[in-house]
């Protein structure tokens, strides 16, 4: 996967003219420009991102100004100096470059880098899993030479440490072991397999479990389908692997079996580094650049939502199942055409359109104004990692503010500064940033985010075998890693013309329906195409129904502008119970309410909060998980003539501490098994499982005597608000 920094604007083959270099630093500049971007001159006043620059090769070019000048900067730098003559002038700062990547002694045990030190403890707590698997699927046309392929693989697995390395724990702690070439023995099979059989056999290998303690993290099967026609599924796991690898590991594969093709071992340079000598360097950082990204973080994200408001179709159970789903779309040439001007005109990043986008559906959404959203950089700061298959990505929040009714213009001004100074800060593990943040954890949300946005601008990169026609299948099913998962992919033809943009949204089975997420992604078109229509118009005002949505809310839901009925909540509950008190009110698993039972349980409950000293206009926080009681609860409230404030049993005690206070509520209902997450947090707790009488024991099914109006406080809901504090809102 890549850094998420891209043109913005029209690519160019060569650079045209431009003044000539006037020392040896910018001359050296010129050299280096030219060299990552491919061209065979740039001059000292030729912009980087015109000539075709983005996130990858700026990342190239950063580490190359690093290796040759010994000078340090950063991806900000670069793009406000995207000259050789503003970098040159930048350089004079004289930033002294971070320690380069070489190989050196290692200890006896070697650790895990930090990014493998997640999936390793994600692995240890799921169990076997294919949450983290990486498959990628080839039919093959011609006839494929089965012992030179599986020749071929052994030996990029012999070229690559992380490909032969296994994650053992001893004591309970995991290390890097890393088995010698010739100890190794490559899970490949060839097996033949019908046409019938073919989606059910790949789906089965892509989502087979890896055992990291004593097995390799990559296997291979060739099925032959028939005579000069196969499949071939290579399947990674992510500890070993990332999107950026997939470039050395085909084309290590294809030399490799060009090679074996002619009866030799592929000829191929030493690796000047392995994957164990980055984890080793990257632990050396921590003295100094990651602990000043740690300060930085840790205030960035100081009390930041802990998750995010989605459009749900169903409520989260305890633990994830991480059965997934895929919804692909694309946006067209005209529009990624527009999105690229849109871009240009305002000083941003494609990247940056799409982050201001998402951040402002969510928002229209139901997600508030104070948004995370994640996304991924390469984590290849040296170049000597730019040949290496390793797990190298890394993972960073974007906290999104769309508070105070921006434009889209000004949204893109936000969004721009938020992801510049993340990308300035880059480095730091997400796994560290998750253990000094120290969230909530929970096994079925993502700590600091649940929606993940990725644009893709590696270089592309497929199979190529010589004597054979080789084409990527379609996407595999894949577990659901996140919430939303959204990933661009923008393609421009042999004149470097925008030709449209593909997108693939991963979500969530257990969360959302797959018609739920087709229309999100419509909503999300028809966002980006209101953006470059009008960037000054409200985000607020952005229309984001679809379809016949809007007459459906008109005219079906709203019954075309009727009368509304007077009255109040439990007014008009009555009048429902008094027409059929027998019919169904509450479905809660096997446990059923009518109407008749909610009416005298509501009452009792009512009862009991008058008696406690609820008055009218006064305020009740509730805490219950969802169900029966919970109902019970709420209509008592309303009864009662008093208001109620959810309190989630899952939030931080502190957080429920805060909305009591800053509601001013002195009663809080809950039942006695969330007892740790209430005690303390009020003046006084009912607590709604324990038995009760009525004070007066001739007074029986007691209904309190309470006049309540229609604008009398029902609700006071509290939102995170831009800064992270809880801010309440009253509902009539």
């Amino acid at each position: 996967m890549a850094q998420q920094m891209e043109p913005t604007t029209g690519q160019k083959d060569t650079a045209e003219g431009g003044r000539a270099p006037e020392s040896a630093q910018e001359q050296l500049l010129c050299g280096l420009f030219a060299e990552v971007l491919g061209l065979p001159s740039v001059g000292v006043d030729d912009n980087f991102f015109a000539l075709g620059g983005h996130s990858v090769i700026a990342t190239r070019l950063i580490s190359r100004i690093r290796s040759t000048l010994g000078a340090e900067l950063g991806i900000r730098d670069l793009f406000r100096n995207p000259t050789v003559a503003r970098v040159a002038e930048k350089l004079k700062e004289g930033r002294p470059a971070r320690p380069a990547l070489v190989a050196g002694e290692r200890p006896e045990v070697l650790p895990l880098s930090f990014a493998q030190q997640r999936l390793w403890f994600l692995d240890q707590l799921e169990g076997a899993s294919a949450t983290y698997n990486s498959p990628f699927v080839f039919r093959l046309h011609g006839a494929v030479d089965v012992e030179a392929l599986r020749g071929a693989i052994g030996d990029v697995v012999g070229r690559h440490e992380a490909l032969r390395t296994v994650y053992p724990a001893v004591d309970g702690q995991p290390r890097q072991v890393v088995l010698p070439v010739g100890d190794v023995e490559v899970p490949f099979r060839a097996e033949p397999c019908t046409a019938e059989e073919l989606a059910e056999r790949i789906s089965a290998e892509a989502l087979a479990a890896f055992n990291l303690s004593t097995g390799l993290p990559l296997r291979v099967v060739l099925f032959t389908v028939a005579e000069g026609e196969s499949v071939l599924v290579v399947t990674l796991h992510h500890i070993a692997s990332d999107g950026w690898s997939m470039e050395p590991l085909w084309e290590g594969v294809a030399s490799a079996y060009r090679a074996r093709l002619a009866g030799v071992a592929p000829e191929w340079s030493p690796l000047p580094v392995q994957y164990a000598d980055y984890t080793l360097w990257q632990q050396g950082l921590l003295g100094g650049v990651l602990d000043q990204q740690l300060a930085y973080w840790s205030e960035v994200l100081r009390d930041a939502p802990q998750e995010v408001a989605l459009p749900l179709d169903r409520p989260r159970s305890g633990v994830a199942s991480r059965a997934g789903g895929l919804v692909e779309f694309g946006l067209d040439a005209e529009l990624h055409a527009e999105l690229e001007g849109l871009a240009r005109r305002h000083g941003v990043t494609l990247f940056m359109v799409l982050h201001a986008a998402l951040a402002a559906l969510l928002s229209r959404l139901g997600a508030g104004t104070d948004i995370p959203i994640g996304t991924v950089v390469a984590g290849r700061s040296d170049e000597a990692l730019d040949e290496l298959v390793g797990f190298f990505v890394n993972t960073l929040v974007l906290r999104t503010d769309v508070s105070g009714a921006p434009t889209f213009g000004e949204l893109l001004g936000r969004v721009r500064d938020t992801d510049l100074a993340a990308f300035t800060h880059q480095d730091l593990p997400f796994e560290r940033l998750v253990e000094e943040l120290n969230p909530v954890r929970s096994a079925s949300v993502h700590p600091l985010f649940q929606v993940m946005l990725v644009l893709q601008n590696n270089s592309e990169c497929s199979l190529r075998l010589p004597g054979l026609v080789v084409e990527p299948e379609c996407s595999v099913a894949a577990p659901a890693r996140f919430d939303l998962n959204l990933s661009f992919s923008e393609h421009h033809d042999a004149a470097n013309r925008p030709v449209g943009i593909r997108a693939e949204l991963r979500y969530a089975a257990d969360l959302f329906d797959h018609g739920t997420v087709t229309t999100f992604a419509e909503r999300l078109r028809r966002v980006l195409a209101a953006m470059v229509a009008d960037p000054e118009q409200l985000v607020g005002s952005v229309e984001v129904l679809v379809g016949g949505e809007r007459e459906l809310v008109v005219s079906g839901w709203g019954g075309g502008g009727g009368p509304v009925p007077a009255g109040t909540v439990s007014g008009l509950f009555g009048e429902q119970v008094v027409r059929d008190p027998g019919a169904v009110a509450v479905v809660d698993g096997d446990r059923r309410l009518s109407y008749g039972e909610l009416d005298v349980l509501s009452d009792r409950m009512a009862a009991r909060l008058v008696e406690s000293g609820l008055v009218r206009g006064g305020l009740v926080g509730v805490c219950l998980g969802r169900g029966a009681d919970l109902v019970v609860a709420l209509l008592g409230v309303l009864k009662a003539g008093g208001g109620y404030t959810l309190l989630d049993p899952e939030f931080p005690r502190e957080r429920s501490a805060l909305v009591v206070a800053e509601a001013g509520v002195g009663l809080v209902v809950s039942s006695t098994g969330l007892r740790e997450s209430v005690e303390g947090i009020a003046e006084r707790v009912l607590w709604m499982d324990s038995p009760w009488e009525p004070a007066e024991e001739s007074a029986g099914v007691v209904v309190p005597s309470v006049v309540v109006g229609p604008e009398d406080v029902a609700c006071v809901m509290f939102t995170s608000g831009s800064t992270g504090r809880p801010k309440g809102v009253v509902a009539p």
